[in-house]
């Protein structure tokens, strides 16, 4: 069985990978980890992750340019329950609508929408760049050897926003109380960037191969 990383043009996926294969030698899980946009490899896979960089509209429509592939995911996650790990725009595309650059619909996998961090007249800058603690909310596996306030790395000028906080796992503070990670059934998602994040972030990977549904 394989760990398939979703390769639509987002940019990240190299390191995204090597860090997937750094955290499977550490546990010894036996699983290949593959990038490939193919829908029939995607479908054998074990467990599926979808990392993202650049705008939540760019990323969307880079999915939907490759035939079979936004079918191919709501069907392994929604139908067929594969669990999907997405990381940073990777999670906002969870959301059912973003507004960066324009109106966009993402998955709708969960009842939220990706708006611009409120800078606070400017207090604040914007990306929100460079290692921040997350507040742990609720116990979850993803973050199992992971102490609360822990540091990750960010980059990104949008957030997550949701009403449903029983999915709300960790959270950041800059400006507001920002959500940085999210679970929901087969679904989890992370807006720091793991394969960024060190020792720690390679941990949380480490989790998630892990997991057993």
């Amino acid at each position: 069985m394989s760990i398939v990383v979703i390769d639509y043009g987002s940019g990240n996926l190299k390191s995204a990978a090597k860090a997937l294969e750094a955290a499977g030698n550490n546990i010894n899980i036996g699983s290949k980890i593959v990038v490939t946009s193919d829908p029939k490899i995607i479908k054998q896979s074990e467990k599926i992750v979808l990392p993202g960089q650049g705008s939540f509209r760019d990323c969307y429509l880079g999915i939907k340019k490759i035939s079979g592939l936004n079918e191919t995911l709501n069907e392994l996650v929604l139908e067929k329950k594969k669990p999907i790990l997405g990381i940073c725009v990777g999670m906002q595309l969870f959301a059912k609508t973003g507004y960066e650059s324009q109106e966009t619909e993402g998955f709708g996998w969960l009842d939220a929408e990706v708006r611009k961090i409120n800078n606070m007249n400017k207090k604040i800058k914007l990306p929100h760049m460079g290692w921040n603690e997350i507040e742990l909310k609720q116990d979850n596996f993803l973050f199992s050897r992971i102490k609360n306030k822990t540091h990750m790395y960010f980059i990104h000028s949008y957030e997550f926003m949701t009403k449903q906080k029983d999915c709300v796992i960790a959270t950041t503070e800059y400006g507001n109380s920002i959500v940085v990670s999210i679970a929901k059934e087969n679904i989890v998602g992370t807006q720091f960037h793991p394969e960024k994040s060190q020792k720690n972030g390679l941990i949380v990977l480490e989790n998630f191969l892990k997991w057993k549904m």
